[in-house]
């Protein structure tokens, strides 16, 4: 059943800061997130568009201690090029956060602390790997040794990015330390823990029955994670760079990234309303705001069971209306790498292409990943170019324009009578012009610019 709301909350995935944008991260997310921003503005509703950069978490860490400066210096550079990117490519961002800010902070200590007090944490101890040489607990991250299942003998503490599989750091085989190379040791700490199996009442409720109106990619993920059965997922980590866990005996432990990032959405928010002088509540605490979260389907778990479970357990805020993710985009036929630098990143396309923002919005949209991983190539850009925005649309305009100047200078006349042509012509753009709305509110935006 359909709800009228008062106004809409858009979030887009907080870009992550140890590394420029890409091409895959504006098909994904940023692109269809703004096209949906831009029409409920034109359509005079109340809307907020939120972004900002994640910046906190272990790759961070491990790029800043190989490159021999502070956390803070890697997320300052970062957040400086994807903001600056953003900016010239057009994106209409309210506000564009950070996850080091203090509002962000304090309110993502508060957001742990009430959670805490109203004791929605399990606390346990655990055995994880220990450096004796750096004298430091190890975030999986910081683990490599060899593949149990494909015997690559790079695979990291939580993944092997040779088969893809996701292991837990005393899988590995021959484990070392990526800070000293020491062979770690496994020795106790304490950690917080979100108990999702407690919440898995709730969320199938939420998700299987009441949401059965999201697309099939994001509620077949949410069925496979609840149909398997949910398990306590932890909420702090071993580690100096983070928002410190707010609790006493937490020394030396910070957020998981994973808790703090979405809290970003909200610290954003309550950093755009005190700049523009308003309240940051109605958009995250009342019923009649309509929540929507763009994201890409690896972050699907995240913002469709963990990030409303903690939501749920603070007690206070809405939940997501809806979660319209994207599969991936490839380039060339192989998949958008960060670490191996095979991407289109949007700075250098903006260096390389001045002034074609449009046409890359333009194919990106026609080829966009809405229902399965989609390719990117730059035949295809010069084809559609040339073929489309060229050929069809810039000739159609071209003509129209050269001949309303030529008959009429330059004015289009105000006709007495309609023929019927005329007639029918209206009555179809008319029809066309509902048939794009509708495309638009299923968040079908590759079907929306077919149709126009």
């Amino acid at each position: 059943m359909e709800k009228n709301f008062k106004r809409t909350l858009i979030t887009a995935a907080l870009p992550y800061a140890n590394g420029p944008v890409h091409i895959g991260h504006l098909a994904g997310v940023y692109i269809p997130s703004d096209i949906y921003a831009r029409y409920l503005r034109l359509r005079g509703e109340e809307v907020l568009f939120v972004c900002g950069s994640d910046e906190h978490g272990v790759p961070i860490a491990i790029k800043a201690k190989k490159e021999g400066v502070t956390p803070q210096d890697i997320v300052d550079r970062y957040d400086g090029i994807i903001r600056k990117s953003f900016a010239d490519f057009g994106i209409t961002f309210d506000i564009y956060g950070r996850t080091t800010s203090a509002t962000h902070r304090e309110l993502a200590s508060s957001i742990f602390r009430t959670i805490y007090d109203k004791g929605g944490f399990i606390e346990e101890e655990s055995e994880q790997y220990y450096d004796p040489e750096a004298k430091q607990f190890l975030a999986d991250r910081y683990i490599t040794g060899t593949c149990p299942r494909c015997q690559n003998e790079r695979a990291y503490g939580d993944q092997c990015e040779s088969c893809g599989s996701t292991l837990n750091p005393t899988d590995l085989i021959h484990p070392k330390s990526a800070i000293s190379g020491a062979t770690p040791e496994l020795r106790k700490t304490k950690h917080w823990y979100l108990p999702l199996d407690k919440h898995e009442p709730f969320l199938k409720q939420w998700i299987l029955e009441d949401h059965k109106e999201w697309k099939s990619n994001v509620y077949g993920q949410c069925k496979s994670w609840l149909d398997g059965g949910l398990q306590p997922r932890a909420v702090s980590r071993d580690l100096d760079w983070g928002i410190p866990v707010p609790v006493e005996g937490a020394e030396g432990k910070v957020l998981y990234v994973w808790f703090d990032a979405p809290i970003g959405y909200i610290s954003s928010t309550k950093e755009w309303a005190e700049r523009e002088g308003k309240d940051w509540r109605p958009y995250w605490q009342d019923s009649d705001t309509q929540l929507v979260h763009f994201i890409g389907k690896d972050n699907i778990v995240f913002h469709c069971i963990i990030f409303p479970a903690m939501l749920k357990a603070e007690g206070s805020f809405i939940l997501p209306a809806n979660v319209p993710a994207n599969e991936f985009l490839n380039l060339e036929g192989n998949k958008l790498s960060t670490s191996k630098n095979w991407a289109v990143w949007l700075h250098e396309y903006l260096q390389d292409f001045p002034n074609q923002q449009d046409v890359l919005r333009y194919v990106l949209t026609a080829n966009a990943p809405e229902t399965k991983d989609n390719d990117f190539t730059w035949k295809d850009f010069q084809a559609r170019n040339n073929n489309e925005l060229v050929a069809i649309f810039g000739n159609f305009i071209n003509r129209v324009a050269v001949l309303t100047q030529k008959y009429y200078e330059g004015v289009v006349p105000q006709a007495d009578t309609y023929n019927n042509v005329d007639t029918e012509t209206l009555r179809q753009i008319t029809e066309l012009t509902e048939k794009i709305e509708q495309s638009l509110e299923r968040y079908r935006f590759r079907e929306a610019q077919q149709e126009l």
